[in-house]
């Protein structure tokens, strides 16, 4: 699967804490990334 321009970009700073779920759930509703790429990054249904 080819992920969103940003996805690596959103992982990264979620892996290292640097942004919350509301930050990443922020970055789908700003078109960064996609829903089903927001359950891969934090676990959790959008």
């Amino acid at each position: 699967m080819e992920h969103s321009k940003n996805y690596q970009k959103v992982k990264r700073y979620h892996d290292m804490k640097v942004w919350n779920e509301v930050r990443v759930r922020n970055a789908v509703k700003m078109g960064w990334i996609t829903e089903e790429e927001f359950r891969e990054i934090t676990g959790k249904d959008y």
